[in-house]
């Protein structure tokens, strides 16, 4: 049973998955996976990282005016990332943060467990004055819809769905109402329930 998940910038994602992962006693991608699409594609991390969490609204219409000009960089190493979670999914259950992975694993008939993380602009700012250090309310606002921008744009530019769609995931977890733990439990819990299911 592989585990993705997908969430809002500041909901604890990278957190809840790691939790997850250790509670299982399975693996966790994150970083991982850009690594090593910049290790194949050549391109230096902060580059891979640019492409992933800055591809905007702009960007998709210069895809479409130009798409020869614009496609290299953003295509390729979406799919050696592709190619790496595929890999990854074969070695058995682990736990995978971000990259369309959700999408991926349907595309591929792998059984997967999909989860997307929320929760209110309150919960999540908090959040994310630690992530950048700062205490100013625009500049954490500014933050969080850029990458929450950037992470649709990206997810519903490589899937053609929307980023956020319920019926695009087994499960959609508020983390500020539920708290991180509980949300790890609720996702150990399904994962086991569902593998038990399908054996």
């Amino acid at each position: 049973m592989i585990i993705t998940i997908s969430r809002e910038y500041g909901a604890g994602g990278h957190t809840i998955g790691k939790g997850v992962a250790k509670e299982l006693g399975v693996e966790f991608y994150d970083r991982d996976i850009i690594k090593a699409a910049a290790e194949e594609s050549g391109e230096k991390m902060p580059d891979v990282e640019r492409v992933e969490e800055e591809l905007t609204r702009a960007g998709v219409f210069m895809r479409i005016i130009a798409p020869s000009a614009y496609r290299d960089l953003s295509d390729n190493i979406h799919s050696i990332e592709h190619s790496i979670i595929l890999d990854l999914a074969s070695k058995g259950t682990c736990v995978i943060l971000g990259r369309c992975a959700d999408d991926i694993m349907e595309k591929a008939n792998i059984p997967s467990l999909n989860v997307f993380l929320y929760a209110s602009d309150i919960h999540r700012a908090a959040r994310v004055r630690e992530l950048i250090g700062s205490d100013n309310p625009t500049e954490i606002q500014k933050k969080m819809q850029k990458t929450d921008a950037a992470r649709r744009t990206f997810y519903e530019q490589f899937t053609g769905k929307r980023w956020g769609d319920t019926r695009n995931y087994t499960l959609s977890l508020d983390t500020g109402v539920l708290g991180y733990d509980t949300c790890i439990q609720l996702i150990c819990d399904a994962a086991r329930k569902a593998e038990a299911f399908q054996n």
